[in-house]
């Protein structure tokens, strides 16, 4: 197996350790704020960051398989890793930014909230950099680092109002309301469309570097 695609499979196998041991954290903490184990799971999959880091590992796996199939090859797609990279890259950045002085985990909790909030965006991020061919890559397919996020934010609000359950303060509408709410969302995206065109424009660069390293003459 070539070393891109074993570094994939490697990154896989840790992103979905990582996921599965905040599974286990949550399952086991259910009790303790009277959940289920269908409750404190139905919670677990309302965490972008949950979410995100699935796309991770789907993502690597992919790349480690080859293409093989048409889910593959779409996961393959250098619009479709970069989207995940810009969606990683969020996750990083809002909870270091936002998030990280709110709560103080220790133990198992400390390792996976590292996992999933600083190993996976790095190391996502070096294998984007490093094996995901850009020749094809455009502007705009900053377009296509946009849906995910308006769906998770629609999918938040939506089962927050249901359930009366929100996964993250800035979506809270309970505490914030909904005028408030829209722009943090609106904020949110504005992020996203930054981190789009940064990482188009730096793998646009790099593209054209090694165009001209290996042009004859």
């Amino acid at each position: 197996m070539p070393k891109q695609r074993l570094f994939a499979a490697a990154c896989a196998a840790l992103g979905a350790f990582g996921l599965l041991l905040q599974l286990w954290l949550s399952l086991r903490a259910a009790p303790a704020p009277g959940l289920t184990s269908t409750q404190a799971l139905w919670r677990y999959v309302g965490y972008f960051t949950i979410l995100s880091n699935l796309l991770v590992v789907l993502a690597l796996v992919a790349w480690a398989l080859g293409a093989h199939g048409a889910v593959t090859k779409f996961l393959r797609r250098v619009d479709a890793q970069t989207a995940v990279a810009v969606a990683i890259m969020i996750v990083a950045v809002v909870y270091h930014l936002l998030l990280r002085n709110l709560w103080q985990p220790q133990g198992w909790q400390w390792l996976a909230d590292q996992l999933l909030h600083t190993v996976m965006p790095l190391l996502f991020v070096l294998h984007w950099w490093f094996a995901v061919p850009k020749a094809t890559l455009r502007f705009r397919h900053v377009l296509m680092c946009l849906p995910y996020p308006v769906a998770y934010a629609v999918y938040a609000v939506v089962r927050g109002a249901v359930d009366g359950w929100y996964p993250y303060p800035f979506v809270d509408v309970t505490t914030l309301g909904y005028p408030r709410v829209a722009v943090n969302a609106c904020g949110l995206l504005a992020a996203f469309v930054i981190v789009a065109f940064v990482l188009v424009g730096l793998g646009r660069w790099q593209a054209r570097n090694l165009r001209a390293a290996t042009k004859p003459g």
